[in-house]
C-alpha cells in the first residue's frame, strides 16, 4: 500500500477513536425518513461531503453496499430500505472505525425498534480490494473516500464498485472538485490529502474517471459549496475554492457514441408545430421542458434552429428525460 494511504488510515484510525466534527463540512440535508432516528454520535461522526442515500434508488429492497463506514449514518439510512440481515454491507480498512460504527449501530438499535444491527454486515476490506462477489449489488455508495485516492487507485476503485454492480446497478457518492489548477505542493501533501482536500479533481476529470471505467449514464445530482483553501493558511498563492459534487453512475451499457452525462440541462420547443422529432429518441412538445444529456444538448444546438432553446447547467438532475 502506498504511503499516502497509511496517512489516510491513521487519520481516521483517530477521528474514529475521538470524534472530529470539524473533519468534513457539508451544506447537504442530512436525510431524515420517518421512524429513524439518528444517534447523536453518528451525526458527529458525519465524515462525508454530501447527501447520497436517495429514496429513489432504493426501491424493492435492493443489496447495498456502503465503501468507508464512518460513523455508520449512510449505513443505517441505508437500512430503511432493506431490513433483512446482512441486506446493506458496510466495508472499512481501519479497524477502530468498523469497531466504533458497530458500537454506533448498536446505540442506533435501541432508538428505532424497526432496527436491526444484524441488518448490516461489517467486513474488512479495502475499497482497491472489496471482499464482495462481482455482480452482486444493486446500489454501491460512498461518500468523500475516492477523492483521497491518486489516479491508479481511483481507477482501481471504481472498476472494484464497478465489478461488483449487477448490471443496471447504481454507484451513488459524493466527493470534493475543484475546477482550480492546484500545485504540486498541495497535490503532494499526504495529510490535506487524506482531509478530503487536495485530491480533489476538476468536475470534468473527474466524470471521466468515472465513464473511462464503463459506467454508461451519469447523473449530477447537486454541487454545493465545500471549502476554501486561502493564501496564508494553506500553501497557495490563490484562493482556492471546492465544491463537493453528489453523483450518480449507472451501470448501463456505454453507447456507441459516448457516455450520457445529465448535469441539468433542458430542452424547450417553441416553435408552431406540435413537435419536434430528432430522430435519435427525442421527441420535444412545444413549451414542455424536456430534461437532456449534455450529449443530446450539443447535438440539438448543433442544429442551429431559432425554435429550440437548451438551458445551461444547472448542476441538479435526480431522474426525467431521455438521453
Amino acid at each position: 500500500m502506498d504511503n499516502y494511504l497509511d496517512t489516510a488510515i491513521d487519520v481516521y484510525r483517530d477521528a474514529a477513536l475521538k470524534p472530529d466534527v470539524g473533519l468534513c463540512c457539508t451544506t447537504s440535508p442530512m436525510n431524515a425518513f420517518p421512524g429513524l432516528e439518528i444517534p447523536a454520535i453518528m451525526k458527529e461522526m458525519n465524515y462525508g461531503c454530501g447527501a447520497i442515500v436517495s429514496a429513489g434508488d432504493l426501491i424493492n429492497d435492493p443489496k447495498i453496499l456502503y465503501v468507508g463506514v464512518g460513523g455508520g449514518m449512510e449505513l443505517l439510512q441505508f437500512s430503511y430500505f432493506n431490513r433483512s440481515n446482512g441486506g446493506v454491507i458496510g466495508v472499512d480498512i481501519v479497524d477502530e472505525m468498523l469497531q466504533s460504527c458497530a458500537n454506533n449501530l448498536a446505540e442506533a438499535e435501541q432508538l428505532n425498534p424497526w432496527f436491526k444491527k444484524e441488518f448490516i454486515d461489517l467486513r474488512k476490506g479495502s475499497a482497491l480490494q472489496l471482499p464482495v462477489e462481482d455482480n452482486t449489488i444493486d446500489v454501491a455508495g460512498q461518500n468523500c473516500l475516492f477523492n483521497i485516492f491518486k489516479e491508479n487507485d481511483l481507477k482501481q476503485a471504481l472498476r472494484e464498485i464497478y465489478r461488483v454492480l449487477k448490471p443496471g446497478g447504481r454507484l451513488v457518492m459524493s466527493d470534493p472538485v475543484c475546477d482550480q489548477p492546484m500545485n504540486a505542493e498541495l497535490r503532494n501533501d499526504e495529510r490535506l490529502r487524506a482531509l478530503c482536500l487536495t485530491g480533489s479533481l476538476p468536475l470534468a476529470e473527474y466524470i471521466k474517471s468515472i465513464t473511462d471505467i464503463g459506467f454508461g449514464t451519469i447523473e449530477i445530482r447537486a454541487k454545493r459549496p465545500y471549502r476554501i483553501l486561502a493564501p496564508g493558511q494553506y500553501p497557495t498563492e490563490e484562493l482556492l475554492y471546492i465544491e463537493s459534487v453528489e453523483v450518480c453512475a449507472i451501470k448501463d451499457p456505454m453507447p456507441a457514441d459516448g457516455p450520457c452525462v445529465f448535469t441539468g440541462k433542458a430542452a424547450i420547443f417553441y416553435g408552431d408545430q406540435e413537435y419536434f422529432d430528432d430522430e435519435k429518441g427525442h421527441v420535444l412538445l412545444p413549451n414542455q421542458p424536456l430534461a437532456v444529456c449534455d450529449k443530446t444538448a450539443g447535438n440539438l444546438a448543433a442544429l442551429s434552429r431559432n425554435d429550440i432553446f437548451i438551458s445551461g447547467s444547472t448542476w441538479f438532475y435526480d431522474g426525467g428525460g431521455c438521453c
